[in-house]
């Protein structure tokens, strides 16, 4: 147990409510720090696949995801102009806890389950620094100061407590560019990803909120240069031009999109340091990664679970912080290096080319399906929460 370890988490996102429900179930003392005014998320889907979902069901929370998604049957990848290459069946996995959600409905639970166990949030405080010494030291805006035992970076993209570990490294861009948008599913579309694949583009939708609504992810390579931001609005006009030329159903998800948001593809390292003197980090703070694997938010949750489970080791505190990134490293570089090299393999611009890719994955399905899905076995089938 760790009664009485008074600890500091910056950023309420899924990694830092994973970890201050986690942190309080083993008795610390926990306040959360979020910059905004309330704990939301701007609507998009996500992927919550079952090494993810391990994580929310030691939290208790399980039941609650299950209520507010939609359990998955496939990924079907397709030819821009529609037809299905391959379908990779999800219920052969091992476990079938695969997962569309909308980001608000797991902010919203995770949020609910960290405040239930007793979290302290507190909304408007954006942390300008973090000092550290006998006693780390949060620093916000407002010139306010708080001490903790230990502080955790759960703070982003641009996270001020991975910046104070590692110091600035600033990103590439990929050439790359994401349009994200949620529409109706007028489709009737059933629980199954779709990935249109097409030259130097594709567009990936599934089913949110009981399937009556569908997630849209367009990613198109482009030289010019987009911030990385997911606030950013753009044209509807300009997403469906890019993609003018996809066959009818993607055609007709793109025409009911009213409102879709724009932003830079960015590649950052993982962090070389993930701790320091009573101060950590995780999720996008110590692996930014590409949405090429669906693993972000699951990452996050295998890392808040691992952080917490280090802690209760019987050893100086420096000692369990090291051993956390021991545990964590590798894996997630691993992960992120496989989103990375992923986008390629859907953007296959040369005929003959594209036309030999996508028969050896119409033999592969036909063949030999279950050895298809079991390249996947070491994302998915990963349990940290029975890992140490």
């Amino acid at each position: 147990m760790l009664d009485g370890l008074k600890t500091i988490v910056i950023g309420g996102g899924i990694a830092g409510l994973a970890v201050a429900r986690a942190l309080r179930l083993q008795g610390a003392e926990v306040t959360l720090l979020e910059q905004a005014e309330a704990i939301t998320e701007v609507g998009a889907g996500l992927q919550i696949s079952p090494n993810g979902f391990r994580v929310i069901e030691a939290l208790g929370l399980g039941d609650e995801l299950r209520d507010t998604s939609v359990q998955a049957d496939t990924v079907q990848l397709c030819d821009y102009k529609g037809g299905k290459v391959v379908e990779l069946d999800l219920r052969q996995l091992e476990s079938r806890d695969y997962y569309f959600v909308h980001r608000s409905d797991l902010i919203d639970l995770l949020a609910k389950g960290a405040r239930a166990s007793g979290v302290k949030i507190r909304l408007l405080q954006p942390v300008k620094k973090i000092e550290t010494g006998t006693v780390p030291r949060v620093v916000l805006e407002n010139g306010a100061e708080l001490e903790a035992d230990l502080v955790l970076g759960a703070d982003g993209l641009h996270s001020v407590t991975r910046q104070m570990l590692n110091g600035s490294v600033p990103p590439f861009f990929t050439g790359q560019i994401a349009w994200r948008a949620v529409v109706p599913n007028t489709l009737q579309r059933g629980p199954d990803a779709k990935v249109h694949m097409g030259p130097h583009r594709h567009l990936v939708s599934y089913p949110i909120r009981g399937g009556s609504l569908l997630n849209l992810v367009a990613v198109q390579e482009r030289s010019a240069w987009t911030q990385e931001s997911w606030s950013q609005e753009d044209d509807p006009d300009s997403l469906r031009a890019a993609f003018s030329d996809f066959g009818n159903e993607a055609r007709d998800l793109l025409q009911a999109v009213s409102k879709v948001h724009l932003w830079g593809l960015f590649r950052h390292p993982v962090a070389r340091n993930w701790y320091g003197e009573g101060v950590a980090i995780l999720g996008d703070a110590a692996h930014p990664t590409l949405p090429f694997m669906a693993q972000g938010a699951s990452l996050g949750l295998e890392d808040a679970w691992c952080l917490v489970d280090s802690l209760l080791e019987d050893a100086p505190l420096s000692d369990r912080l090291k051993k956390y990134q021991a545990r964590r490293f590798n894996r997630a570089r691993k992960i992120v290096d496989a989103a990375s090299d992923n986008a390629w393999k859907y953007h296959l611009s040369f005929p003959p080319l594209r036309f030999a890719a996508h028969t050896a994955l119409r033999l592969g399905g036909r063949i030999a399906p279950r050895r298809m899905m079991q390249r996947y076995d070491w994302i998915y089938g990963y349990d940290v929460t029975r890992e140490n």
